[in-house]
Protein backbone atom coordinates (compact mmCIF):
# COMPACT_ATOMS: atom_id res chain seq x y z
CA UNK A 1 0.00 0.00 0.00
CA UNK A 2 2.51 2.65 0.80
CA UNK A 3 4.61 1.49 -2.38
CA UNK A 4 1.29 2.22 -4.49
CA UNK A 5 0.45 5.85 -2.80
CA UNK A 6 4.46 6.65 -3.62
CA UNK A 7 3.63 5.68 -7.13
CA UNK A 8 0.47 7.81 -7.02
CA UNK A 9 2.07 10.82 -5.99
CA UNK A 10 4.93 10.66 -8.06
CA UNK A 11 2.68 10.84 -10.57
CA UNK A 12 1.11 13.77 -9.00
CA UNK A 13 4.35 15.38 -9.07
CA UNK A 14 4.92 14.64 -12.51
CA UNK A 15 1.79 16.14 -13.74
CA UNK A 16 2.04 19.12 -11.81
CA UNK A 17 5.71 19.38 -13.19
CA UNK A 18 4.42 19.24 -16.58
CA UNK A 19 1.26 21.90 -15.80
CA UNK A 20 3.41 24.07 -14.61
CA UNK A 21 6.12 24.07 -17.34
CA UNK A 22 2.96 24.88 -20.03
CA UNK A 23 1.64 27.90 -18.39
CA UNK A 24 4.37 30.26 -18.85
CA UNK A 25 4.42 29.07 -22.72
CA UNK A 26 0.56 29.62 -23.02
CA UNK A 27 0.86 32.85 -21.58
CA UNK A 28 3.75 33.76 -23.46
CA UNK A 29 2.45 33.07 -26.86
CA UNK A 30 -0.82 35.02 -27.92
CA UNK A 31 -2.59 36.29 -31.10
CA UNK A 32 -3.48 39.59 -31.91
CA UNK A 33 -5.24 41.49 -34.89
CA UNK A 34 -3.89 44.54 -36.41
CA UNK A 35 -5.58 46.71 -38.39
CA UNK A 36 -3.12 48.76 -40.50
CA UNK A 37 -3.46 51.84 -42.83
CA UNK A 38 -3.02 50.34 -46.40
CA UNK A 39 0.13 52.37 -47.42
CA UNK A 40 1.72 50.98 -44.64
CA UNK A 41 1.17 47.52 -45.71
CA UNK A 42 4.64 46.61 -46.93
CA UNK A 43 6.66 48.19 -43.97
CA UNK A 44 4.12 46.70 -41.83
CA UNK A 45 4.35 43.26 -43.03
CA UNK A 46 8.90 43.71 -42.20
CA UNK A 47 7.79 44.93 -38.65
CA UNK A 48 5.31 42.47 -37.75
CA UNK A 49 7.14 39.25 -38.88
CA UNK A 50 10.50 40.80 -36.99
CA UNK A 51 8.26 40.63 -34.18
CA UNK A 52 6.76 37.52 -34.36
CA UNK A 53 10.30 35.66 -34.24
CA UNK A 54 11.74 37.65 -31.27
CA UNK A 55 8.37 37.62 -28.96
CA UNK A 56 7.14 34.07 -30.13
CA UNK A 57 3.60 36.08 -30.42
CA UNK A 58 0.87 35.84 -33.36
CA UNK A 59 0.63 39.29 -35.64
CA UNK A 60 -2.53 38.91 -37.89
CA UNK A 61 -2.48 42.19 -40.07
CA UNK A 62 -5.82 43.45 -41.64
CA UNK A 63 -4.79 46.07 -44.36
CA UNK A 64 -6.79 48.70 -45.91
CA UNK A 65 -8.75 52.07 -46.02
CA UNK A 66 -8.43 53.85 -42.07
CA UNK A 67 -11.87 55.27 -42.72
CA UNK A 68 -13.03 52.03 -43.42
CA UNK A 69 -11.07 50.63 -40.38
CA UNK A 70 -12.79 53.08 -38.25
CA UNK A 71 -15.91 52.12 -39.27
CA UNK A 72 -15.67 48.91 -38.31
CA UNK A 73 -14.22 49.84 -35.04
CA UNK A 74 -16.83 51.69 -33.89
CA UNK A 75 -19.10 48.80 -34.65
CA UNK A 76 -16.88 46.53 -32.65
CA UNK A 77 -14.88 45.10 -34.73
CA UNK A 78 -12.21 42.79 -32.56
CA UNK A 79 -8.81 44.59 -33.22
CA UNK A 80 -6.02 45.03 -30.79
CA UNK A 81 -4.62 48.04 -32.39
CA UNK A 82 -5.20 50.26 -35.14
CA UNK A 83 -2.58 51.82 -37.19
CA UNK A 84 -4.47 54.56 -39.29
CA UNK A 85 -3.04 56.84 -42.24
CA UNK A 86 -4.09 60.05 -40.56
CA UNK A 87 -3.76 61.51 -37.16
CA UNK A 88 -8.00 62.32 -37.17
CA UNK A 89 -9.50 58.84 -36.50
CA UNK A 90 -7.30 57.88 -33.75
CA UNK A 91 -7.86 60.53 -31.89
CA UNK A 92 -11.13 60.38 -32.42
CA UNK A 93 -11.18 56.81 -30.62
CA UNK A 94 -9.45 58.05 -28.27
CA UNK A 95 -11.65 61.07 -27.44
CA UNK A 96 -14.90 58.41 -27.66
CA UNK A 97 -13.18 56.21 -25.21
CA UNK A 98 -13.17 53.45 -27.80
CA UNK A 99 -9.20 53.47 -27.83
CA UNK A 100 -6.86 52.62 -24.63
CA UNK A 101 -6.46 56.54 -22.63
CA UNK A 102 -3.06 57.63 -23.33
CA UNK A 103 -1.71 55.48 -26.26
CA UNK A 104 -1.93 57.31 -29.04
CA UNK A 105 0.96 58.13 -30.84
CA UNK A 106 2.91 59.13 -34.23
CA UNK A 107 4.26 56.31 -35.75
CA UNK A 108 5.53 57.06 -39.26
CA UNK A 109 4.95 61.03 -41.37
CA UNK A 110 4.32 60.04 -44.96
CA UNK A 111 6.21 61.23 -48.01
CA UNK A 112 3.77 62.39 -51.42
CA UNK A 113 5.30 62.43 -54.70
CA UNK A 114 4.09 62.87 -58.13
CA UNK A 115 5.15 59.93 -60.04
CA UNK A 116 4.74 58.40 -63.61
CA UNK A 117 5.63 54.83 -64.88
CA UNK A 118 7.07 57.27 -68.32
CA UNK A 119 10.73 58.01 -67.82
CA UNK A 120 10.95 61.48 -68.01
CA UNK A 121 7.82 62.71 -67.88
CA UNK A 122 8.03 63.95 -64.87
CA UNK A 123 10.93 66.62 -63.80
CA UNK A 124 12.34 67.94 -61.14
CA UNK A 125 10.10 70.80 -60.25
CA UNK A 126 7.01 69.03 -60.98
CA UNK A 127 6.69 71.56 -63.97
CA UNK A 128 4.40 69.00 -66.15
CA UNK A 129 1.75 69.64 -63.79
CA UNK A 130 1.37 73.42 -65.26
CA UNK A 131 1.41 71.61 -68.99
CA UNK A 132 -0.91 69.64 -71.44
CA UNK A 133 1.44 66.68 -71.59
CA UNK A 134 -1.13 64.44 -69.27
CA UNK A 135 -4.86 63.70 -70.13
CA UNK A 136 -5.33 62.28 -65.93
CA UNK A 137 -3.41 62.82 -62.42
CA UNK A 138 -4.80 59.61 -60.09
CA UNK A 139 -5.07 60.95 -56.69
CA UNK A 140 -6.62 59.56 -53.52
CA UNK A 141 -10.15 60.66 -52.71
CA UNK A 142 -9.48 64.25 -50.76
CA UNK A 143 -12.87 63.84 -48.25
CA UNK A 144 -11.85 60.01 -47.52
CA UNK A 145 -7.86 59.59 -47.47
CA UNK A 146 -4.80 62.13 -45.71
CA UNK A 147 -2.58 61.35 -48.90
CA UNK A 148 -5.78 62.72 -51.32
CA UNK A 149 -5.66 65.31 -48.94
CA UNK A 150 -2.43 66.15 -49.29
CA UNK A 151 -2.30 65.92 -52.97
CA UNK A 152 -5.10 68.47 -53.00
CA UNK A 153 -3.61 70.78 -50.88
CA UNK A 154 -0.27 70.54 -53.30
CA UNK A 155 -2.32 71.27 -56.27
CA UNK A 156 -4.20 73.91 -53.96
CA UNK A 157 -0.36 75.68 -53.78
CA UNK A 158 0.32 75.60 -57.56
CA UNK A 159 -3.05 77.31 -58.39
CA UNK A 160 -4.43 74.03 -60.28
CA UNK A 161 -6.91 72.47 -58.38
CA UNK A 162 -9.97 74.13 -60.63
CA UNK A 163 -7.44 73.87 -63.94
CA UNK A 164 -6.73 70.12 -63.53
CA UNK A 165 -9.90 69.27 -61.63
CA UNK A 166 -11.84 67.38 -64.90
CA UNK A 167 -8.75 65.68 -65.38
CA UNK A 168 -8.13 64.12 -62.16
CA UNK A 169 -8.98 60.06 -60.93
CA UNK A 170 -9.70 59.88 -57.84
CA UNK A 171 -9.43 56.37 -56.18
CA UNK A 172 -10.61 55.61 -52.85
CA UNK A 173 -7.20 55.45 -50.77
CA UNK A 174 -4.03 56.05 -52.09
CA UNK A 175 -3.19 52.33 -53.29
CA UNK A 176 -5.90 52.46 -55.87
CA UNK A 177 -5.10 56.10 -56.88
CA UNK A 178 -1.03 54.29 -57.34
CA UNK A 179 -2.68 51.35 -59.24
CA UNK A 180 -4.59 53.73 -61.49
CA UNK A 181 -1.10 54.78 -62.78
CA UNK A 182 0.79 51.60 -62.88
CA UNK A 183 -1.81 50.16 -64.86
CA UNK A 184 -1.19 53.11 -66.95
CA UNK A 185 -5.12 54.68 -66.34
CA UNK A 186 -3.49 57.93 -65.55
CA UNK A 187 -0.09 59.45 -66.86
CA UNK A 188 0.22 60.46 -63.49
CA UNK A 189 -0.31 60.42 -59.68
CA UNK A 190 0.10 61.82 -56.55
CA UNK A 191 0.81 58.94 -54.25
CA UNK A 192 2.88 57.76 -51.23
CA UNK A 193 6.76 57.86 -51.72
CA UNK A 194 6.01 54.47 -49.51
CA UNK A 195 4.26 52.83 -52.69
CA UNK A 196 7.91 53.58 -55.30
CA UNK A 197 10.07 51.81 -52.54
CA UNK A 198 7.75 48.82 -51.93
CA UNK A 199 7.01 47.87 -55.39
CA UNK A 200 10.06 49.67 -57.27
CA UNK A 201 8.01 50.56 -60.77
CA UNK A 202 10.62 52.62 -62.70
CA UNK A 203 9.62 56.22 -64.52
CA UNK A 204 9.86 59.00 -63.16
CA UNK A 205 9.18 61.24 -60.12
CA UNK A 206 9.19 64.35 -57.85
CA UNK A 207 9.21 64.58 -54.17
CA UNK A 208 7.37 67.33 -53.33
CA UNK A 209 8.90 69.66 -51.14
CA UNK A 210 6.77 69.39 -47.44
CA UNK A 211 5.75 73.40 -47.44
CA UNK A 212 3.28 72.27 -50.36
CA UNK A 213 1.06 70.57 -48.06
CA UNK A 214 0.29 69.87 -44.38
CA UNK A 215 2.32 66.79 -42.92
CA UNK A 216 0.53 63.75 -42.89
CA UNK A 217 1.29 62.13 -39.71
CA UNK A 218 0.00 58.62 -39.01
CA UNK A 219 -0.89 58.16 -35.84
CA UNK A 220 -2.16 54.37 -34.23
CA UNK A 221 -3.93 53.40 -30.62
CA UNK A 222 -4.36 50.47 -28.91
CA UNK A 223 -7.77 48.82 -28.77
CA UNK A 224 -7.41 46.28 -26.33
CA UNK A 225 -5.35 45.35 -23.26
CA UNK A 226 -3.29 42.40 -24.36
CA UNK A 227 -0.08 42.54 -23.27
CA UNK A 228 1.21 41.38 -26.97
CA UNK A 229 -0.50 44.11 -28.21
CA UNK A 230 1.53 46.23 -26.06
CA UNK A 231 4.34 44.79 -26.99
CA UNK A 232 4.06 45.22 -30.10
CA UNK A 233 2.88 48.78 -29.91
CA UNK A 234 6.73 49.52 -27.93
CA UNK A 235 8.52 47.15 -30.63
CA UNK A 236 6.75 49.41 -33.19
CA UNK A 237 8.61 52.73 -31.72
CA UNK A 238 12.44 50.58 -30.85
CA UNK A 239 15.16 52.46 -33.04
CA UNK A 240 15.20 48.46 -34.70
CA UNK A 241 11.50 49.21 -36.12
CA UNK A 242 11.88 53.41 -36.60
CA UNK A 243 15.04 52.26 -39.03
CA UNK A 244 12.79 50.23 -41.11
CA UNK A 245 9.91 52.60 -41.36
CA UNK A 246 12.54 55.24 -42.76
CA UNK A 247 13.76 52.40 -45.14
CA UNK A 248 10.26 51.72 -46.46
CA UNK A 249 10.01 55.98 -47.37
CA UNK A 250 8.74 57.25 -44.29
CA UNK A 251 9.80 60.01 -41.96
CA UNK A 252 9.62 59.38 -38.16
CA UNK A 253 9.64 61.63 -34.96
CA UNK A 254 10.88 60.50 -31.48
CA UNK A 255 7.74 58.82 -30.73
CA UNK A 256 5.64 59.57 -27.15
CA UNK A 257 2.40 59.00 -26.41
CA UNK A 258 0.28 61.99 -27.65
CA UNK A 259 -2.53 62.29 -25.27
CA UNK A 260 -6.02 63.62 -25.97
CA UNK A 261 -6.07 67.68 -26.31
Amino acid sequence: MARAERILRGHRVLLLALVTAMIPLQLAADQIRVATASNFRAAMVDIATLFEQESGHEVTLIPGSSGKHYAQIVNGAPFDAFFSADEERPLRLEKAGLAIAGSRFTYAIGKLVLWSPQAGLVDAQGAVLKGAGFRHLAIANPDLAPYGRAAKEVLLSFGLWDEIGDRLVRGENVNQAFQFVHSRNAELGLVAFSQLKAAPAGGSYWLIPQQHYRAIEQQAVLLSEKLAARDFVEFIQSEESREMIVNHGYRTVEMKPTHVQ
